[in-house]
């Protein structure tokens, strides 16, 4: 079993960068794929970025390339999304998951998910 809180969503304005945490329980924590998803209003979860186990491998979504950066630290349980630049259509619900699955991109592969945090970007 694997919990996962999120934390750091806020309102920024467009320009701006925001730093969100996930913090994961469980003595195997190093073991799980972590992916960023996010949610706007009237759409469907998407894909944002996603760490393998180990920290060697990394995904990102076309639209956050070279704006996000996901990274993890196993000693404390924890994966951080850097996000720079933001975007008014960043505006969404994100949610850190957890999951063994051999991609980090499909939703698929996560058995875990966090509560989520709101990421408001003002234009």
């Amino acid at each position: 079993q694997v919990q996962l809180v999120e934390s750091g969503g806020g309102l920024v304005q467009a320009g701006g960068s925001l730093r969100l945490s996930c913090a994961a329980s469980g003595r195997t924590f190093s073991s799980y794929n972590i992916g960023w998803f996010r949610q706007a209003p009237g759409k469907e979860r998407e894909f944002v970025a996603g760490i393998s186990g180990t920290g060697g491998r990394t995904s990102y979504a076309d639209s956050v390339k070279g704006r996000f950066t996901i990274s993890r630290d196993n000693a404390k349980n924890m994966v951080y999304l850097q996000m720079n630049s933001l975007k008014p259509e960043d505006t969404a619900v994100y949610y850190c998951a957890a999951g063994l699955g051999f991609s980090v991109r499909l939703s698929t592969g996560y058995s875990y998910w966090g509560q989520g945090t709101q990421v408001t970007v003002s234009s």
